[in-house]
């Protein structure tokens, strides 16, 4: 069974910095698995803001946070990570990790964001960036 545990939010300063991470079980990055970050804010839709393929090297970012946040990885902890950097109060939101397996076709884990195809969910974890 695939699970997730999202952790690391906080109340930061606007400027600042903040680190999530996505903990997950289940699998490894021996399989294959697009793993993405969303957020909610209140009163707003959830959109995507990055993601990451266990087997294809390539990152993508919303175009709200890109140059701000960067995803990576640890691969001996099987963990996600987000680097959130220069935040705003614009980012504040309940942030969720998710994943989806890949079947026999392929496309970026973009794709999936797009078409709202991540099916396994952590709990969030609440940003609060104060101005």
């Amino acid at each position: 069974e695939v699970q997730l545990q999202a952790s690391g939010g906080g109340l930061v300063q606007a400027g600042g910095s903040l680190r999530l991470s996505c903990a997950f079980s289940g699998f490894t990055f021996d399989d294959s698995y697009a793993i993405a970050w969303f957020r909610q804010a209140p009163g707003k839709e959830r959109e995507g803001v990055s993601c990451l393929s266990t087997n294809v090297a390539n990152t993508y970012y919303a175009d709200s946070v890109k140059g701000r946040f960067t995803i990576f990885s640890d691969i001996a902890k099987s963990t996600v990570y987000l680097q959130m950097k220069s935040v705003q109060p614009e980012d504040t939101a309940v942030y969720y990790c998710a994943v989806r397996k890949y079947g026999r076709y392929v496309p970026s884990c973009w794709e999936f964001v797009e078409e709202d195809r991540y099916n396994t969910w952590g709990q969030g974890t609440q940003v609060t960036v104060s101005s």
